[in-house]
């Protein structure tokens, strides 16, 4: 038998009810807000290297000189049309690649620039191994390495306006530099 009355269990289902509405409001009140935050930390990324100022940005023929850069490796400026090759490379392929690879950083990819001319052999096969790690680790996405004998240093990275300079490799600062600057350039759609 049921000892409740038809009041009680009218009441009971209202608090029920009560109940129910203000989980759910809660529950959505929650998703938003989760989703403003990622929204704002996404936005408020923390920057990572030192910024450079931006020089203009025109295409250039092809295998044309494109002059003196403001930093070293560039990190903006004048470039050919053309993007270098994805990936890590262990030779020069171009007659001026700088041209190709500030394409590349204009559609938001992050260059590892090298230097093994500072290092003896054993140390430069580390320090090859090392970025091809960390490339490998962050899928290759948007990702180039290029032999840069002019750097004073053994490694640099940059993305578009930021330069990150490198005395010895640390993976964590690499990887941090390029969740921060990733796709941080005029064309970050681009391939």
């Amino acid at each position: 038998m049921n000892t409740k009355s038809k009041r009680q269990q009218l009441r009971e289902r209202q608090r029920n009810q009560k109940f129910r509405t203000y989980f759910i409001w809660g529950a959505i009140g929650v998703a938003v807000l989760s989703i403003l935050g990622i929204i704002l930390r996404q936005g408020a990324r923390p920057e990572a290297g030192e910024p450079i100022p931006v020089m203009t940005t025109t295409h250039i023929a092809t295998d044309s000189d494109p002059g003196t850069y403001n930093s070293n490796p560039p990190t903006s400026g004048p470039h050919y049309a053309e993007e270098a090759k994805v990936g890590f490379h262990d030779s020069n392929n171009y007659k001026f690649p700088a041209g190709y690879l500030v394409h590349n950083l204009e559609h938001g990819y992050v260059i590892f620039w090298y230097n093994c001319d500072l290092l003896d052999e054993t140390a430069c096969a580390e320090l090859k191994s090392q970025i091809k790690s960390v490339m490998e680790e962050l899928g290759g996405v948007k990702l180039i390495a290029y032999p840069w004998p002019s750097l004073d240093v053994p490694l640099a990275i940059t993305s578009w306006g930021r330069l990150q300079i490198f005395e010895s490799f640390d993976a964590g600062q690499a990887k941090a530099f390029y969740r921060a600057n990733l796709n941080s350039a005029p064309e970050p759609n681009a391939p």
